[in-house]
């Protein structure tokens, strides 16, 4: 009767998708997002920018009289400080509003009057202020880190867009700060500030002046640098234009396109050029320069090879090359996590699983990348994880762990369900990049039967009257983890596990709760849940959540990225999380599974309402190619094309796959 009630409630709530949120942004023509400011005022929200020498979380908003609110929190990751633990980035923050340093017809610049603000990979504010005898001036700030230099860079233009005469005095401005040497690895640290451009002008109507601001850090013995404002946009534009140019999403739905472009700016953007190599790192002013084996080895290296970003894919090589240092004849656990640029680590939770999760990563990324040479280089890494996992097979054949990727947050039991579903798609991944290797992976496949058998057995059960999986043993309350079969092909419970999911008891408006009755959501389950509903063949289910949930995080209140989690972290940016996105679009909705260095198998899920999708210049599997799904009455008509050559055209039934080998 509970059950009943529940799936009504679902149905209900699934009714009011399309009217729940408010959208405060709308998607302009250029492909961004823009906030036009209206009398919902004042409003404040939180972003994250990377670089590959700094990170900028700008908390920004409109207050109740219309002028713009900026706060710079810089983080320079490979400035270290002591203790040089995991959050051991020099952070600093900077409120200075560089426009009081102006001065227009003698006076500061008053009254001012944001018209919008747009997010684009920069951010752009657009102002306006109204002078004396018909003068009026416009104001666009242009916002972004630099790509490859420690600093933030703000773009300033000044236009008359009056009737009369303006004058303008831009300063010259200097800051230096110099950190306490004792508080820093390397000793202090200089962080300057600069206004450039200094400038007294006449402007006449329709005349502009531009000018800059630079927010830069440096060691002792680093020489400061000379920036050029429009040689720095244009490489964050170029850089921008390059994730938005590959792996392109086109469907009906401008919401979900637009939300997949974004999520590979924050998936990709957020790499550090460390002495360890290239890093990819969380952010969320607390991870950088240290990867961890949920984050980067099993959320955001599998889908790099895809979006063909060649610094993504030499950071996913290299992180899973640091977690190979730590393999051992004796099967000691693995560390979760690498920190200060590669020379400690943390193991604070004990084992969670991290093992199962290189094997699963490292397995995946392989095959998809394509790359002979650099499989056989993982294949010890990954062979090494997967025997761990099996030395550590408790008596009932599931594998146990300390905890999981929460850490204790929540209750995980000796073994939980997500280690043993990630070993499983390892084993099923290292038997398809074995065989292309030459090597003997028979047992894999044996093992795997076996653990599948085991996992529905341990874990299997009803809870709250689903007949779905206990994420433990003795677990009775429903956790938003049971969706992680359904991502590695076990659907013998997808069903009830699916109503669970889209219970009022798991289901928010901010998505999955972590537990049910609970108040803590974690982006990275319903990010999970998602590609695995999609993967079960429930597609239409899975973009009516997909949608809403699109919508709230790309135009709502709090944009344009998915998040860490709540109340934990404050729904930070971390740049994993849209990694996971993404993979709602390529496993999820596309269906793509790699079968080997060349090949792999997929299954389209085109929705119901749409009449096409397609997925543009995938870059994986040593490849570029497109994939073509067009509705034809009861059946669907399926393209690849590689190289401007049709390698694959078919007709095929809904939930039919398609098997490709280059």
């Amino acid at each position: 009767m509970r059950k009943q009630i529940y799936c009504l409630l679902s149905l209900l709530w699934i009714s009011c998708l399309s009217v729940s949120a408010a959208d405060r942004w709308v998607i302009n023509p250029a492909g961004g997002i823009t906030w036009q400011i209206d009398e919902r005022v004042p409003h404040e929200d939180h972003i994250e920018m990377s670089g590959l020498k700094v990170s900028t979380v700008l908390r920004y908003g409109v207050d109740a009289n219309g002028s713009f609110m900026l706060n710079r929190s810089m983080v320079w990751p490979m400035l270290r400080t002591i203790p040089n633990n995991t959050h051991a980035s020099l952070m600093r923050r900077f409120a200075w509003d560089v426009t009081d340093m102006v001065e227009v017809n003698g006076q500061s610049l008053l009254n001012e009057k944001v018209k919008e603000v747009t997010l684009n990979g920069t951010m752009v504010v657009q102002s306006e202020y109204v002078l004396p005898r018909k003068g009026k001036l416009g104001l666009t700030r242009v916002l972004f880190p630099s790509v490859s230099n420690p600093a933030f860079c703000e773009k300033y233009i000044l236009r008359n867009t009056g009737e009369s005469t303006i004058s303008i005095e831009i300063p010259s401005s200097r800051s230096v700060v110099e950190t306490d040497a004792a508080k820093g690895v390397d000793g202090s640290y200089k962080l300057v500030s600069t206004i450039n451009g200094q400038a007294t002008r006449q402007l006449q109507p329709g005349e502009e002046l531009t000018f800059s601001a630079i927010f830069a850090g440096y060691k002792k013995n680093e020489s400061e640098l000379s920036f050029d404002i429009d040689r720095e946009l244009q490489a964050r534009q170029d850089l921008i234009a390059g994730f938005w140019d590959n792996l392109v999403l086109d469907t009906p739905d401008p919401v979900i396109n637009t939300m997949f472009a974004f999520a590979k700016i924050r998936g990709a953007e957020s790499i550090y050029d460390t002495k360890g190599g290239l890093m990819h790192g969380p952010g969320g002013e607390s991870y950088y320069a240290a990867i961890w084996a949920n984050d980067q080895a099993e959320y955001i290296n599998p889908f790099f090879p895809y979006l063909g970003y060649e610094v993504g894919n030499r950071s996913a090589l290299c992180s899973y090359e640091h977690f190979a240092r730590f393999m051992n004849p004796e099967y000691k656990p693995i560390p979760s996590s690498i920190i200060a640029e590669g020379i400690d680590i943390w193991a604070g939770a004990g084992d969670r699983g991290d093992a199962a999760m290189v094997a699963y990563g490292a397995s995946r990324y392989a095959l998809s990348k394509g790359d002979k040479a650099e499989a056989e280089k993982l294949w010890p890494l990954i062979e090494w994880c997967l025997e761990y996992c099996r030395r550590n097979l408790n008596e009932s054949g599931v594998v146990a762990s300390d905890a999981d990727e929460l850490e204790n947050r929540f209750p995980a039991g000796k073994a939980n369900l997500c280690t043993s579903s990630l070993y499983y798609d390892a084993l099923i991944s290292a038997g398809y990049l074995g065989r292309d290797l030459g090597k003997p992976v028979a047992a894999y496949a044996r093992q795997a039967i076996a653990l599948k058998k085991n996992i529905d057995r341990y874990f299997g059960g009803t809870v709250e009257g689903f007949d779905t999986y206990k994420y433990y043993e003795g677990n009775d309350v429903l956790r938003s983890w049971i969706c992680i079969p359904l991502t590695v092909g076990i659907q013998d419970r997808k069903d009830a596990t699916i109503q669970a999911l889209f219970s009022p008891r798991l289901w928010t408006e901010n998505g999955l709760l972590t537990q049910a009755g609970s108040e803590t959501f974690w982006d990275r389950s319903t990010l999970y849940a998602l590609r695995g509903v999609y993967a079960c063949g429930e597609t239409e289910k899975a973009t009516d959540y997909l949608k809403f949930y699109s919508s709230q995080r790309l135009l709502g209140e709090h944009v344009p990225y998915a998040i860490e989690a709540w109340p934990e972290g404050n729904q930070r940016h971390l740049s994993a999380e849209s990694g996971l996105y993404c993979r709602i679009i390529t496993e999820g909705m596309f269906g793509i599974r790699p079968t080997g260095l060349n090949s792999f198998v997929f299954t389209p899920r085109l929705p119901q309402e749409w009449d096409h999708m397609n997925l543009r210049k995938i870059c994986a599997f040593g490849q570029v190619f497109d994939i073509e799904v067009k509705r034809l009455g009861d059946k669907l008509q399926v393209v690849v094309i590689a190289d401007g050559k049709t390698i694959c055209n078919r007709k095929i039934k809904e939930g039919e796959n398609i098997r490709i080998k280059f």
